[in-house]
């Protein structure tokens, strides 16, 4: 298993389409056979600020991800709206065990 996150930090006026846009690529990522989870996050002191965690289920995923059409205009629709660069970290899982997913 495969876990990033994403670190996002948009404008303050663009916090509901942010969330649009993110929610609908969520729904379409976690239809892809190498997602296993696609949680998004929103800070609590302070909404412009959300975490993106995507758990994989192999090294080669994040990259198929990456290849399809929701992943495509997400990128896209969002890019103006942020405040800064997104970043992001990835982690192996410790527990649970990936006999779970």
């Amino acid at each position: 298993m495969l876990i990033v996150h994403v670190h996002v930090q948009v404008k303050p006026d663009c916090v509901e389409a942010f969330k649009e846009a993110t929610l609908a690529n969520a729904r379409a990522s976690v239809q892809e056979p190498g997602v296993a989870r696609f949680d998004v996050v929103q800070q609590q002191d302070d909404p412009t600020r959300f975490v993106l965690v995507e758990v994989y289920r192999d090294e080669q995923a994040p990259a198929a991800h990456k290849q399809t059409a929701h992943y495509a205009t997400w990128r896209d629709t969002v890019a103006p709206m942020m405040a800064q660069p997104r970043s992001s970290v990835k982690y192996t899982n410790v527990f649970p065990d990936d006999a779970g997913w």
